[in-house]
Parts: structure tokens; sequence; C-alpha cells
């Protein structure tokens, strides 16, 4: 589920692949001066602190930065299933050497900031997308992985700190990935907005500006899953909380997720979860009597 690769001294990096249905809890301990990275890839979790009297939570296309010079911050993470992330952990005396010549240019190495306490969360870019997803889908020799990783990993970090990135800037390497990337991001939210009558797959690429073999593939490779097997996860997600709202019958939940007989909703249900709505619902009121 995680793996962890020293990609140099004082900097490394974490994958953790939640393809369970289960909450997975991860802790680690994280000496003094580190500065963590946290890039969610795919679904959410949560960051435990003090005994879990504080929590941050990672949401899917986000990175949080912390950074602490006065107490330690040992991971504590419970990562939602179905989510994927990277953790990157770098010493500041590492990070100082990537930046030496231009350290005032990151916020938490300013000399305003640098003995002070730093969290931040920032949007993840379509190139950082792509970087992501590119250490989830690698095909190589494992003799060479950590060279990968150490490429990627150094990568990732400079596409964070770049302030200026413009995706339509001639010079940008990145330029027809991450317009595709967009365009792909596009498609999962035309297929959630209409989950109850989702087009179908050249009418989404029709809509979305691709042909069918690159919205195919760009889906499977930035969400892990086909289109529709992507839609029936998150349709029986959100059938399982309107079950569990108490404010809807199996039937009426059915139907608002787009299941025209109550039967093949049923039949959906159980597939995804191994068990009845009924007998679902009937677990629940057990649990909350």
């Amino acid at each position: 589920m995680e793996e962890e690769i020293k990609i140099d001294e004082d900097f490394i990096l974490i994958r953790f692949q939640n393809n369970t249905d289960e909450v997975i809890e991860f802790k680690r301990p994280v000496q003094l001066g580190l500065i963590q990275f946290h890039f969610g890839l795919k679904g959410s979790a949560d960051y435990i602190f003090n005994q879990g009297t504080y929590i941050m939570n990672l949401q899917e296309e986000k990175a949080l930065l912390f950074y602490n010079t006065e107490k330690e911050l040992p991971l504590h993470v419970k990562i939602a299933p179905k989510s994927w992330l990277i953790s990157i952990f770098v010493s500041v005396r590492k990070f100082h050497g990537l930046f030496t010549n231009d350290a005032e240019y990151i916020p938490f190495l300013s000399q305003e900031n640098k003995d002070k306490k730093y969290y931040n969360e920032s949007n993840i870019s379509p190139s950082m997308a792509i970087v992501l997803n590119q250490m989830f889908h690698y095909n190589l020799n494992p003799s060479i992985k950590n060279l990968y990783y150490k490429g990627k990993g150094y990568e990732l970090l400079s596409l964070f700190f770049n302030r200026n990135e413009d995706p339509n800037a001639e010079q940008c390497p990145f330029l027809v990935d991450e317009e595709n990337v967009l365009k792909i991001k596009k498609a999962k939210e035309i297929i959630i907005a209409n989950m109850a009558e989702p087009p179908g797959l050249q009418e989404l690429a029709d809509e979305i500006g691709l042909n069918l073999k690159k919205l195919k593939m760009g889906f499977k490779q930035i969400y892990g899953d086909t289109v529709y097997g992507f839609l029936f996860d998150y349709k029986m997600d959100v059938a399982r909380k309107l079950l569990d709202s108490g404010s809807y019958n199996v039937n009426e939940v059915g139907l608002k997720i787009g299941y025209s007989t109550g039967s093949h909703f049923i039949a959906a249900f159980k597939k995804k979860f191994a068990t009845t709505p009924k007998k679902y619902l009937m677990a629940l009121n057990s649990i909350t009597q």
C-alpha cells in the first residue's frame, strides 16, 4: 500500500496507494527540520496532529506543505478508500541547496519566515498532475526505479514552486498534455453533473474536444479507472450517503442516481458493497439505535 523511496540524502519520497474499500492509517516518525510536501492525486486523506486535536484534510488535486522549526511533526495520516498520495520529506539544508541563489523566492525560506512554522494548501497544476500520474503508472526495470523517482521528485518540487506557470506559454514542455489533462478533468465534471443520465463516450469526447481513444486512455491514466467504472464508484458512494442520511428509501435513492428499476440498483449496490441496500439500512439502524 505504501512504498518508501530514498531519493537522496535528506530526501525521502513515499507513495501511498489505497485501492481498498477501507480507511488505512499510517504512522511514521519525522525528524525535526524536515519540510513535508503532500500531494493528493485521487481521493482524500486526513493528517492528524497533537493526538488528534488538529486535523488537516487533503483533497484530490490539492497539495499541503508543513514546516515547523520548533517541534517535530510525525506523519499520522488516515487515507480514504480509493486514494492515491505522494509525500516528500526534505531537510532544510538540502532544500536550501536547491534554492541557494533565490531563497527569498520561496515564502517559508524568506528572512521573515525562516524560523517560524509554515502551513500551506495549494492547487495541483496540470503539469504537476501529469508527473504524479507518471509516478503511479511507470513500467520500468526495478533497477532504475530510484533514478526514475529521483528525477520525478525534483521535477515535482520545481513545478510546485513555479510561480509563473502559464499553460499557454509556448516554451512550456507540457503544453499538449496540460490541455488534455484539463479536458479530462472537464469530462469528469460532466459525468458527475449528469450521473443519472450520463452522455455516451463519443458524445463526451466530442463535448470536451478529444478523440475517443485519448479520452479513454487519458481518463484511465488520471483517475485509474474507465469513465464508466469511475462513474459507477461515484454513484455507489452517493447512494450510500443518501441511505446514510435516512431521508430516502431504496427506490428513491436508485432513481436519484439513474436506475430506472429497483432491481438494477440493488444488483449494482450489492456488486459494490457485497450487501443489498435493505440489509445495509438494517445494519445502519442497528448501529444507530
